[in-house]
């Protein structure tokens, strides 16, 4: 394997003969890397972190460290990255804690930008694209595919549906509906369906419609939500993707975004 002359690696961490660990790389006892993953320069890891194939770290970044809940009182709890990540300058991702589930998780593909923070007990999909500067609070889900603009915050406790794409420094405190094309300004409003975004992945033509409507029934109509959800249902023909929608409005512990 590939260790640097300058780089401090535990004898109990675990490295893939084919992963490559830079200069001044810091890598404690209980860290795993996998395959081709590559720490650039400057990384420290710490407790008890998975780290899976062909990941690219680039300098200055922090994984697994303790959790800034205050509630934290050092129980044994871990991060698990998967493959294929690129996480650039100056990102932090925490570990989880005992109110969470104990674990820090982020899929394969994502692409996390300078200065992103991923706090504890956080949930990532795969395929997200989080751009500069992306906070997430603690507890957060964000599902596949999700895109999220430069300097956005998000709320504990709050989920990102699916192929939903969130404007630049957008203050998220609610929900975000799968599909969605979701800004804020100063009060967030969703402003239709994700419709490149949705044709990028391959969604059919009346698939995007049936969810442009829903979300305008949702939004625009002066329908209440339970409203709303009977007039999609009642005028919409069924397809999964609307399915899913209203799952995720029914299951919302917060409400969701309608501006």
């Amino acid at each position: 394997m590939s260790i640097h002359p300058s780089a401090i690696v535990s004898p109990l961490a675990v490295i893939h003969e084919t992963a490559e660990i830079g200069p001044y790389c810091i890598i404690a006892d209980e860290v795993t890397i996998g395959p081709r993953t590559r720490l650039m320069a400057n990384i420290y890891c710490q407790g008890v972190t998975v780290i899976g194939e062909d990941n690219l770290f680039y300098p200055y970044s922090t994984v697994g460290v303790a959790s800034q809940d205050k509630k934290y009182r050092g129980e044994r709890a871990e991060t698990h990255i998967g493959d294929g990540n690129t996480i650039r300058e100056f990102v932090t991702i925490h570990r989880g804690t005992q109110g969470g589930g104990l674990v820090t998780r982020i899929g394969n593909g994502n692409l996390l930008m300078a200065y992103v923070h991923v706090a504890h007990d956080v949930l990532i999909g795969n395929h997200t694209t989080l751009a500069n500067g992306v906070t997430f609070a603690g507890h957060v889900t964000i599902e596949d595919y999700a895109n999220i603009g430069a300097h956005s915050g998000v709320h504990q406790f709050c989920r990102v549906g699916r192929h939903s794409i969130i404007g630049g420094y957008s203050v998220v405190v609610q929900d975000v509906l799968p599909f969605s094309n979701t800004v804020s300004d100063r009060e967030i409003r969703v402003f239709g369906a994700n419709r490149i975004g949705m044709e990028r992945a391959g969604f059919a033509n009346q698939t995007i419609e049936g969810i442009q409507t829903a979300l305008r029934l949702l939004t625009r109509a002066g329908l209440n939500t339970t409203q709303a959800i009977e007039r999609i249902q009642a005028d919409l023909p069924e397809t999964p993707e609307l399915k899913e929608l209203i799952e995720f409005i029914r299951a919302s512990q917060r409400g969701v975004i309608k501006g």
